[in-house]
């Protein structure tokens, strides 16, 4: 799948204008993205990273990392995903980096979705959903998920995010209602973010291949 990871991530630069300051994601996808995107940086204002890996990687290619709160809104978003429902919903976090890739994504006016064709799905929760989690939290929220959708919570052991925080996967899920179920577990106390993009799904699919499909 690797090849088609590079081919997403290339049609990806596609939406790249000159001047923009370019929020960027986070995983092995995205990497090729950072890569396609420094031979370019030049044209470009700078970026708005997810993580510290991200912002290490573009930083190594000459490109500025700028601060959110400094550049307010985006024009575009870049980030990868574990697995895409076809409409253009969401499962993050495998990385992680889900409550900042959120936060980027929401502050972004389109969000370009790169993926392999492994990630494309019916119906998503085969891979399991990441919950991010304040730690005295842990197993309140556990028993929280068990209780309200029958999943097996798996604390992400030796896993601290970039915020600090914990990571609880959730195995067994068969989610029919994304929106509902992210909204529904963002109101326990003790969870950070959860990691179905729902609310703010996709704008453009690009699933890499011979040539690239967009959705």
């Amino acid at each position: 799948m690797t090849e088609a990871k590079r081919l997403a991530a290339e049609k990806a630069i596609d939406y790249v204008e000159d001047g923009m300051i370019v929020g960027v994601g986070t995983g092995s996808t995205v990497a090729y993205f950072i890569d396609a995107l420094a031979r370019m940086r030049d044209r470009i204002a700078g970026a708005v990273s997810s993580s510290d890996q991200s912002t290490q990687r573009l930083r190594a290619h000459g490109i500025e990392v700028m601060e959110l709160n400094a550049t307010g809104s985006l024009a575009l978003y870049v980030d990868g995903a574990d697995e895409c429902d076809p409409h253009k919903r969401l499962i993050k976090g495998g990385g992680a980096a889900l409550t900042r890739e959120k936060i980027i994504a929401e502050a972004s006016k389109r969000f370009v979705c790169i993926v392999d064709p492994a990630k494309r799905v019916d119906v998503l929760g085969k891979f399991p959903l990441p919950v991010e989690v304040i730690p005295m939290a842990r197993s309140l929220v556990a028993r929280e998920i068990v209780a309200m959708t029958g999943g097996q919570p798996v604390w992400r052991d030796g896993v601290v995010t970039d915020n600090g925080n914990w990571i609880l996967d959730v195995h067994g899920l068969s989610i029919v209602d994304p929106l509902g179920l992210e909204r529904d577990l963002s109101q326990v106390p003790g969870v950070v973010c959860v990691g179905l993009f729902a609310r703010r799904p996709a704008d453009v699919v690009i699933v890499g291949g011979e040539p690239p499909l967009v959705l």
